[in-house]
């Protein structure tokens, strides 16, 4: 550390869960008691044990944590959060039978949400998605992933990501920008599947990738929408940009998409219920993150678990996300997910807490600025009046969330009425 122990801010009169074994203790957590955290020009420059603080440390500002637990900030590492309308009827539809396949062929899904979004001007995304947005920040998270793939033409591609810009700015949030042009093939090009795919990757990925509004690609490999030939079309093209390529894999039927995106070192596989097991070797030998999706698991009823034990097995780092869409996981709740990951899916709270923050930024390739406490690290974090950590994911329905920190200025929403200068 610095001989200079001028430091901007200070926590004091917190509890700590760091998820970071090197730091922390061995409880899954990484918890320090009774713990300091201590931040400087907008990063983590100390953090521990209280009574380990250097002597002669000094703090501009002060703030007493009133006993409240100190985390990461949360990320939400996969989302569709930018879109206009609801897909209420199609919930409706689903409970008197119709799967999400039959819909999707009749016209509805996703070229549904296609339709409202397209009719819908940037300044209008903007304020419907903040309403959605709010609601994760208002439970601790500091950073989420939102795609486009609801415009899937050049233009309204460009708005959607160009509204999620807008939203970081204006909610003061980290939002990483995934450009999802493969999404699904939009009415206009029915039949003409390649066609619209050398769209895809000769306009509209490099059109994203030129105005530097995505950081990485992404596509939907599925019966119902892309194959593995053209979705790897469309991987070629980002590398040829120098994005990071991760794929809906997986979800409906094995596809073999997480031995896709792992052959492209993908950061992430998301979905993975039809994941085959030479899927799971090949992201393990890749370093791709396997990102589950409960709420779009409970949410279409589906009965097919992702391998959570294989992937334990292989060592993939597994995170856990909202998924937050119109059609099939309409949820503001990372709190939630956390619960349903431990309810259905059969992580501990541990598991769940580090994969919203430890391995959620590993899926969005951040893992060396956020998702631990740990010096060097941004200063990115969430207290919660809570008496354990294992209450985040326990209490379904409940928002412990008193704090949120984002580079190391608390927001105005949590002020700190203890703060000392």
């Amino acid at each position: 550390m610095s001989a200079d122990l001028g430091w901007d801010a200070m926590w004091t009169n917190v509890h700590l869960a760091t998820i970071d074994q090197a730091i922390g203790s061995a409880d899954g957590y990484g918890s320090i008691r009774d713990g300091a955290l201590a931040v400087r020009d907008g990063r983590i420059a100390w953090v521990g044990p209280r009574r380990d603080l250097p002597s002669g440390w000094r703090a501009e500002t002060e703030h007493d944590g009133g006993g409240a637990w100190l985390t990461p900030g949360l990320i939400d590492c996969h989302t569709h959060l930018v879109h206009a309308g609801d897909r209420a009827d199609e919930f409706e539809m689903r409970l008197a039978g119709a799967s999400y396949e039959d819909i999707a062929r009749a016209g509805g899904g996703i070229a549904s949400t296609v339709r409202a979004t397209r009719a819908a001007g940037e300044d209008q995304l903007v304020a419907q998605s903040a309403v959605r947005l709010g609601r994760l920040i208002a439970e601790g998270v500091t950073t989420v992933e939102i795609k486009s793939g609801y415009g899937l033409d050049t233009a309204n591609e460009l708005k959607m990501l160009r509204a999620a810009r807008r939203l970081a700015i204006a909610c003061g949030v980290e939002v990483r920008t995934t450009f999802l042009g493969a999404h699904a093939l939009p009415p206009e090009f029915a039949g003409r599947a390649d066609e619209y795919i050398a769209l895809v990757c000769d306009e509209r990925l490099p059109a994203a990738a030129d105005a530097k509004l995505a950081e990485a690609v992404d596509a939907f490999c599925e019966r119902i929408a892309f194959t593995t030939a053209q979705t790897a079309r469309v991987f070629d093209a980002a590398k040829k940009h120098r994005l990071p390529v991760k794929l809906h894999a997986d979800q409906l039927s094995d596809q073999g998409g997480g031995r896709l995106a792992a052959e492209y070192r993908g950061l992430s596989a998301d979905h993975l219920e039809y994941a085959s097991a030479e899927s799971v070797r090949a992201m393990a030998e890749a370093g791709t993150t396997a990102v589950v999706l409960p709420g779009a698991f409970y949410f279409l009823r589906e009965t097919r678990l992702p391998p959570i034990a294989s992937l334990r097995q292989h060592g993939v780092p597994i995170a856990i996300a909202t998924d937050c869409n119109p059609g099939t996981s309409p949820c503001t709740s990372l709190l939630l997910m956390l619960n349903m990951a431990c309810t259905l899916f059969g992580f501990t709270p541990a598991e769940a807490l580090a994969a919203v923050t430890r391995d959620a930024a590993k899926a969005l390739g951040i893992e060396g600025e956020v998702g631990r406490l740990a010096p060097g690290r941004r200063a990115d974090f969430a207290l919660w009046n809570i008496a354990r950590p294992a209450e985040l994911a326990y209490a379904f329905g409940a928002n412990p969330c008193v704090g949120r920190v984002v580079r190391g200025i608390p927001d105005a929403a949590h002020a700190d009425a203890h703060a000392k200068r």
